[in-house]
């Protein structure tokens, strides 16, 4: 065997190496002179022949980048020509067209960001271009988006408009007005035709014959056509003739449009789409781009009309028609350079295809019709999803298209980025508003037509999206106002309910039609089943399977637009440039500053309606992507954990606006917390960072111009002189001064390059949301991202990725914004539908009971059966909509969910101690509101009580409200105001009344004693209420859920919280007793302010009661305010409920009223009778105040009655003077007698008797034209009637034994202040005497002498008996 390497014999083959005729066979790799023979022939120029071969410098893939810069070579004098203003003849002004908006208007007027579309936004707003011309024939044309009242032509810079006279209603202005078919000069005749939304005008001026003319180019759609399809229109023929021309005459285009009417101008930016022979645009076409975009062109020809033979090492002439792409290196390689040349040029046209193409299928997906299987919403969503799907094209309409979300507020003017002084002026940049848009398909180029750019048009379909690297637009489309205020890609995220339901086929989807019998939201804490017949029982079942049709389709759409959404949060796109998510994040802030903030001019906020759907659909990708990340990441949570974490609050990261902090104002929580951020979180507060937010507050009004240019939003064109900027470094990057507060003190950490041990402190600065980076929010490996500022209490590993975080604080906050609102509305439907079930059962009714003999009256109730039976066929199938697209399973769990999200993070925040004040407001705003949404909103299909964890959820709600209503770190009135009545309107209800027993026990403790701190310190009246729920039901008479002498409870009235059936809560009373014995002074504090309150409430009462008695009987006809009988009935019902709470504290406690071994007791005894008599006295005499006004029946008075009054009095009365010890019922008898104002007849009363009756006898039958509690047995028991006759018993006897034992008084005797009760005590060391009662009462809030103001250090006990014998014994 030989050796290796021995007599072997090597082959080219064998090598891989072949001839070079082979290689190009196999390969498409040419020699080096054929392909310097294609690249000449390729990239030879059009005007001129290809050189000679031998004269020729050698061209190859390495020299052809420098070949094609001389190739395309343009003079650089020829551009700077172009470039420069004024050079043309007979125009003056920039050499780019805009709408001059520093100057050139009248009235207020939004302009979008490329200077070319407008809003009006007064009366009759106007406004001109920022270029005019004097000689020659020119055109513009004008996109029409809205068909209301406009006038479109030109004017001269001497023309004066206002608000009332616009173009061509002055002298040297001419105007066309396709609303009223009008042309207008000074005076007016009927002119051309009228326009519609989406039409284009052409605005011609032939200043050589001194002629102004228009075309108008309809838009048309008809069955044989494609939906908005543009027909080239006619000219309207000459409008006016003799135009003054001469020195200082040039003619600006113009336009006075009313309120809410838009257009968008073309002057000759784009290609002109109707283009006229003869006339010129005002601005010339970029002509050095034309010629290089011809040159390029027509090398694309060539290799079109060109092949490569590598085998026979020639060129081949071919037809471009038979061209196809073999993938030969070398044509592909040729063409690479092409392209790479090319698309800079054509970038622009791409984007605008594609933009076209986005704003076609928004527009389409709107107005398209509700067919009964949805298909055209369909279809759009999935061309829509088809585009997203594309890395690039996502990226670009996300940023350029789809992120607005919807219509922007004015901003003020400012330099933004991206437009120059050329561009007309200074504008604020607008979140790209898209015109109401031409017809535009997949394939079609906005650009095709007749026009002289159409070579541009041929590349532009050849060369897909991915193939032109995409850049930013200075410019962006307008999609104006039409028939609905302006939108964005939240439209893709609605379901629009069906004008009319034969539109979307509900009645082949539910033929059967099926309403409740009642309505049973919140309030019906236990089913009530009704017996229905099998008719009925089919009925219902029949009706819930088409509205089990309808949700399926429904379904179908819900799933493409949340795949939408996947592919807008898509975080692993970032390659070349930001991952989606995060650009999403930006703009989807800048939504919600936008729908948040309450300041500027006439804001434009997104329809609730929309917000709904957006919301849900959000809510679904963001849990997508959250479970997801759990699935890679075992440490991470699941999104059912979900929650914010607390640091988010306070470390800056995420911006809230204007949007209020649970402890008031963020520049004011900085300062005052700035230790505990430092020790907590390792945070330092820049001291510039606090002295900037302090000096900006000095000028609320003035905002800077950097920041109007920080915010994409659109310019106001607004008359007068423009503001002057403030300097920059006292600049706030919001509006507002809220804002300022907010932005200029909110911070966002410098990133860490190391880890910081737990002494270190890191500084931190301001960061705008534009500013962030991926870093910023997801973190790195020494940097926490959105979640920097960690507290002790905060567990380390990641609950998600902090973009998905940010996501779901948003959804929090859309939900506050307008989504709960918009819950509450749509349950209107519902109500309907109730209402006319309960007027066709009174119908059907009142036909059974009709005689048969009337036959007139049978007619009309049968029409009003009929017309009862087809309203109930419309709504409940429109309402089976709406719970389909709104109070569905799925819908209900979102909220479910996020109402959960809100209590973590809650739980949270509040272990952070003093840190929780960071938390916005909505927070809690959204955990109370959610909870009633499912309470009230998505009954009675679907019930909260089903939903995993109910009783947990509640239990956590419960605790959360009974700790934070007193929070002293929610220093906020209307968020405190809402946690007390939240807690108020829990404690109503049997279900949530159990969940706040459950809480922990210290937890119920600290409410109970933050319910019984004194009234004067706060606002008392939803305290009370809350008092009185859980005593209602143990009082006397008082087991009733709506007064007796009202009419029988209305099903719309059921579901109100106090007009719940009784659930008193036996638990919290007995912590209420445990606190009132607990100390001295909590039971005497608590009590006095009840009872100061209670004579507050009444003497006001008595006092209105008496200025409307007053009214009523005036002669003159006259009205009371029903603003002061809902006061008076205020005061009454707060008077009735504050002695339901004496009752209840003598009830659990009456030691504190007759024990006088304490030294309160006689006190608080005296003033609780001197109240109760005055009551008795006020509403007990015959034919007094309170009876005139109760026989009155005023609207807004029915609550004013005896009976409530009255059994609350009654049932403190029975307490003290039946039910306590004997010691206690001697002390109150007698305190009660003692009182100048007692009066045994107002017992009397209670009973329904005029007069006491004589011992031992018994009591008449009550008469009954008189009140008396014997007749309500339905509200009071036998036992509680027996009480009462023993306590009239008691006082008649007790009364008759005092008037036998008392002796005359002389008037010396008697007390200085009251002249009521004899003088039993004397002040120390002044001597001065009075009665014990009034002494006490004064010494309650002053301690001076009540005659001589000097200090009392001491009150003895005064007899003049023995101070007469002490007196003798001395002498």
């Amino acid at each position: 065997m030989a050796s290796k390497g021995a007599g072997m014999a090597f082959s080219r083959k064998s090598y891989g190496l072949t001839s070079d005729a082979e290689k190009s066979r196999v390969t498409g790799i040419v020699h080096e002179k054929l392909l310097d023979d294609y690249l000449h022939r390729i990239f030879s120029s059009t005007g001129r022949a290809p050189m000679a071969a031998t004269s020729r410098k050698l061209l190859n893939f390495q020299n052809l980048p420098e070949h094609l810069d001389q190739l395309l070579h343009v003079d650089e004098e020829a551009e700077e020509e172009e470039e420069s203003q004024g050079q043309v003849e007979g125009r003056l002004g920039p050499s780019t067209v805009v709408l001059d908006h520093t100057g050139g208007f009248e009235g207020l007027l939004l302009v979008d960001d490329d200077l070319l579309g407008v809003i009006g936004h007064s009366n009759f707003g106007t406004i001109r271009s920022t270029t005019c011309v004097y000689k020659g024939k020119w055109v513009y044309e004008v996109l029409i988006s809205s068909q209301g009242l406009m006038q479109i032509g030109w004017c001269t810079i001497n023309c004066r408009f206002n608000q009332e006279e616009g173009v061509g209603d002055t002298h040297n202005s001419y105007a066309y007005d396709g609303n009223r078919v009008r042309k207008w000069n000074v005076t007016t005749t009927n002119y051309g035709k009228a326009w519609a939304a989406g039409d284009i005008v052409s605005c011609l001026i032939d200043l050589d014959e001194g002629t102004l003319s228009f075309c108008l180019h309809i838009l048309l759609s008809t069955p044989s056509d494609p939906p908005f399809c543009s027909r080239n229109g006619v000219s309207l023929g000459t409008a006016f003739e003799n135009l003054s021309r001469g020195l200082g005459m040039a003619y600006f285009p113009a336009i006075s449009l009313s309120f809410k009417e838009s257009v968008a101008f073309n002057f000759g930016s784009r290609p002109l789409r109707y283009p006229v022979v003869g006339y010129r645009p005002l601005q010339d076409p970029p002509s050095a781009d034309l010629v290089r975009a011809q040159e390029l062109l027509g090398c694309f020809q060539a290799v079109l009309s060109v092949e490569l033979d590598p085998v026979q090492g020639r060129l081949v002439e071919k037809e471009s028609s038979e061209w196809q792409l073999q993938g030969q290196p070398t044509v592909l390689l040729t063409l690479a350079h092409i392209f790479h040349r090319f698309a800079p040029l054509l970038d622009y046209e791409v984007q605008d295809c594609l933009k076209q193409l986005m704003m076609s299928l928004l527009r389409l997906y709107r107005f398209s019709p509700i067919v009964p299987d949805l298909a055209l919403q369909i279809r759009y969503l999935r061309l829509t999803i088809a585009i997203l799907s594309h890395e690039k094209s996502r990226k670009f309409l996300l940023s350029h298209v789809l992120y607005p979300l919807l219509a922007t507020r004015q901003a003020r003017h400012g330099v933004p980025s991206g437009v120059s002084r050329s561009q007309g002026g200074w504008c604020a940049s607008a979140q790209g508003s898209p015109r109401r848009l031409r017809k535009t398909r997949a394939t079609h180029c906005p650009l095709g037509g007749r026009n002289k750019y159409r070579g541009c048009q041929a590349l532009s379909l050849a060369v897909p999206p991915s193939s032109v690297p995409v850049t930013s637009l200075h410019r962006a489309l307008a999609w104006k106002w039409a028939c609905f205020d302006v939108l964005r890609s939240v439209v893709f995220f609605y379901i629009k309910s069906p004008l009319r339901v034969e539109e979307a086929g509900l009645q082949e989807l539910i033929p059967t039609t099926w309403w409740p019998h009642r309505s049973s939201r919140e309030g019906k804490e236990s089913k009530e089943v009704k017996d229905e017949t099998s008719e009925e029982r089919l009925r219902r079942r029949a009706y819930e399977r088409g509205c089990q049709r309808l949700k399926k389709r429904i379904e179908v759409v819900e799933e493409l637009q949340v795949q939408i959404l996947k592919l807008l949060l898509n975080n692993q796109d970032d390659n070349g440039g930001e991952a989606s998510r995060y650009i999403f994040l930006t703009k989807f802030r800048k939504f919600l500053q936008e729908n948040a903030s309450s300041r500027g001019n006439m804001p434009m906020l997104c329809p609730p309606e929309y917000m709904v759907c957006f919301l849900h659909r959000l809510i679904s990708a963001l849990r997508y992507y959250w479970d997801e990340y759990k699935a890679s990441n075992p440490r991470a949570t699941f999104s059912e954990e979900a929650y914010i974490p607390p640091q988010v609050f306070y470390n800056g990261k995420v911006d809230y606006f204007d949007l209020q902090r649970l402890g008031g104002l963020l520049s004011h929580l900085r300062k005052t917390l700035k230790d505990d951020l430092a020790s907590k979180a390792n945070i330092l507060i820049d001291p510039l960072e606090l002295q900037a937010a302090t000096m900006d507050d000095l000028d609320e009004d003035e905002e800077p111009a950097p920041a109007a240019a920080q915010r994409p939003m659109q310019a106001l064109a607004m008359g007068g002189a423009l503001p002057l900027p403030r300097p920059s470094w006292l600049s706030s990057p919001t509006l507002g001064r809220a804002n300022r507060f907010l932005s200029t003190a909110a911070v966002s950490l410098m990133t860490p390059r190391r880890p910081l041990s737990t002494s270190e402190k890191v500084k931190v600065r301001t960061l705008s949301a534009e500013q962030r980076t991926r870093e910023d929010i997801e973190g790195s490996q020494w940097n926490e991202g959105l979640l920097v500022g960690r507290p002790p209490e905060e567990p380390e590993q990641p609950l998600t990725e902090n973009s998905l975080l940010e996501v779901l604080d948003g959804a929090i906050m859309m939900y506050n914004l307008s989504v709960h609102q918009q819950l509450g509305k749509m349950v209107g439907v519902s109500d309907d539908v109730n209402e006319y079930a309960m007027a066709l059962r009174d119908t059907e009714d009142k036909l059974r009971r009709c005689p048969k003999r009337r036959k007139d009256i049978l007619a009309e109730l049968t029409k009003s059966q009929k017309v009862f039976s087809e309203k109930l066929d419309h709504l409940s199938r429109r309402l089976a909509w709406v719970h389909a697209t709104v109070y569905s399973q799925e819908k209900m769990q979102d909220i479910y969910w996020l109402l959960r999200v809100c209590l973590r993070t809650i739980e949270h925040g509040d272990r952070t101690g003093p840190l929780f004040a960071f938390m916005p407001e909505f927070y809690l705003s959204v955990a109370i509101n959610s909870y009633s949404a499912l309470k009230n909103y998505f009954g009675p299909v679907h019930s909260m009580e089903e939903l995993p964890g109910y009783e947990e959820t509640l239990t956590r709600l419960a605790a959360i409200l009974a700790k934070h209503f007193a929070d002293t770190r929610i220093v906020g009135t209307d968020i405190r105001d809402s946690l007390m009545q939240a807690l108020a309107s829990y404690v109503c209800y049997p279900n949530s009344l159990r969940a706040v027993e459950r809480i922990p026990e210290e937890q119920r403790i600290a409410m109970v004693r933050s319910l019984l701190a004194p009234y004067e310190q706060r606002p008392w009246a939803q305290t009370n209420w809350i008092l009185v729920r859980l005593w209602r039901g143990c009082g006397f008479g008082y087991r009733y859920t709506r007064l007796p002498h009202l009419l029988k409870t209305k099903p719309e009235d059921a579901n109100l919280p106090s007009l719940q059936k009784p659930c008193p809560s036996t638990l919290l009373q007995q912590h209420m007793a445990d606190l009132l014995r607990e100390g001295p002074d909590v039971a005497p504090s608590f009590l006095n302010s009840v009872l100061n309150q209670l004579n507050w409430a009444f003497s006001e009462f008595i006092g209105m009661i008496q200025e409307i008695q007053q009214a009523a009987e005036r002669l003159e006809r006259n009205f009371v305010d029903s603003r002061q009988l809902k006061v008076c009935a205020t005061c009454f019902d707060l008077s009735v409920s504050l002695l339901r709470v004496l009752e209840m504290t003598i009830t659990l406690v009456p030691e504190i009223f007759l024990d006088w071994a304490q030294p309160t007791s006689e006190m608080l005894l005296r003033r609780l009778a001197q109240l109760l008599n005055q009551v008795l006295n006020r509403v007990t005499a015959e034919r007094n105040l309170f009876d005139r006004v109760v026989t009155l029946r005023l609207p807004g008075l029915e609550s004013v009655d005896h009976y409530p009054i009255l059994v609350a009095v009654t049932g403190i009365l029975v307490r003290l003077l039946v039910h306590g010890p004997a010691s206690g019922t001697e002390r109150a008898t007698s305190v009660l007698l003692a009182d100048p104002c007692f009066q045994l007849r107002s017992i009397c009363y209670l009973l329904g008797q005029p007069e006491p009756p004589t011992p031992g006898t018994a009591l008449p039958a009550p008469d009954q034209k008189r009140f008396s509690l014997q007749s309500y047995t339905d509200y009071i028991s036998v036992e509680e009637l027996a009480q009462v006759e023993q306590m009239l018993a008691h006082l008649t006897s007790a009364s008759a034994q005092a008037a036998a034992a008392s002796l005359p008084t002389s008037e010396e005797d008697l007390c200085p202040i009251c002249y009521a009760h004899p003088i039993s005590a004397v002040f120390q060391p002044c001597g001065h005497k009075s009665c014990k009662a009034c002494i006490n009462q004064h010494l309650m809030n002053n301690k001076d002498c009540f005659f001589c103001k000097a200090t009392i250090v001491s009150v003895e006990d005064w007899d003049k008996a023995a101070s007469a014998s002490a007196t003798s014994s001395a002498a």
